[in-house]
């Protein structure tokens, strides 16, 4: 699918910067984590690759009641770009906000590191907690799936570039652009810096929303998840956020509490009392 092979063929470059990164900043990386986002990164590829051989024909069902015949040219292909980043935001800020999207998205926050590798951190379960949903309202709109998920492509392809802690602020461009500052900020437990800076490609749409906060010098990110798991293997990371989520909703006491387990604001699968680290309020679901 264009997914895969726009992402497969831009990995030498991507392997590029990282053995820049890890010869000239060492001190950035740590061999068993980058290990792991590497393991991380082909389950992904590969639930990715099968989702889209079972989703591809919905897809292109759903196409058959699109709103418009859109022709392939520069306005429309930047119409795509433009809609397709702004539907990401959303995307991205209901995985910081709704319990059943967050136990996919986890995973790539889940790192103590920032460097290029852990752009490669992502999760088996995006097809199963329906990252795809997100998407469908361009191919309604009109837009070919295909175009809709080479734009994705492209979209995820850029934010390989953001996930870097030797790249300072980028002056002007951080008013329009993700940069890396703005990524370290989104990645960052801080207080002030939790659940914010949600953009794509464009951080227009955190300024717009009030979702943007700027990197201070004397406020340096802490990386990582609220209750870090303080774990290497692959499939503790890719599940743990997902089984605690069922365990609890499977525990408590009636539809009403069950669903604010599936679809509240999401609660550490690991207990944490590292002061001044989290400003997650703690949720009650009885």
């Amino acid at each position: 699918m264009d997914v895969e092979i726009i992402l497969i063929a831009l990995s030498p470059i991507f392997l590029i910067f990282i053995a820049y990164e890890f010869l000239k900043h060492r001190q950035n990386y740590v061999i068993k984590d980058s290990l792991a986002n590497t393991a991380l990164a082909l389950m992904h590829q590969g639930a990715d690759a099968i989702a889209l051989l079972f989703l591809m024909p919905i897809f292109y069902w759903l196409y058959e009641y699109r709103l418009f015949d859109i022709e392939i040219g520069l306005v429309s292909l930047f119409s795509a770009f433009l809609l397709q980043d702004f539907l990401y935001y959303w995307f991205h800020r209901a995985s910081h906000h709704i319990h059943w999207l967050w136990s996919a998205h986890v995973v790539h926050h889940s790192s103590t590191e920032m460097n290029f590798s852990t752009a490669f951190r992502q999760s088996i379960m995006y097809p199963i907690t329906g990252m795809w949903l997100f998407w469908m309202p361009m191919i309604l709109i009109g837009f070919d799936p295909k175009i809709v998920f080479t734009v994705v492509a492209l979209n995820l392809a850029f934010q390989f570039f953001v996930h870097t802690k030797i790249i300072g602020k980028l002056g002007v461009l951080e008013k329009v652009f993700n940069t890396p500052s703005i990524h370290r900020v989104h990645h960052a437990v801080n207080p002030g810096y939790l659940d914010k800076n949600f953009a794509g490609v464009l951080v227009i749409w955190d300024r717009m929303f009030g979702t943007y906060a700027e990197e201070q010098d004397d406020k340096p990110c802490r990386y990582g998840i609220v209750g870090q798991i303080d774990t290497f293997n692959p499939i503790t990371i890719s599940f743990h956020q997902w089984l605690y989520m069922m365990r609890t909703a499977f525990k408590v006491k009636g539809t009403k509490a069950k669903i604010k387990v599936l679809f509240g604001y999401p609660t550490s699968s690991v207990n944490h009392d590292e002061k001044g680290q989290s400003s997650v309020k703690p949720e009650v679901y009885e």
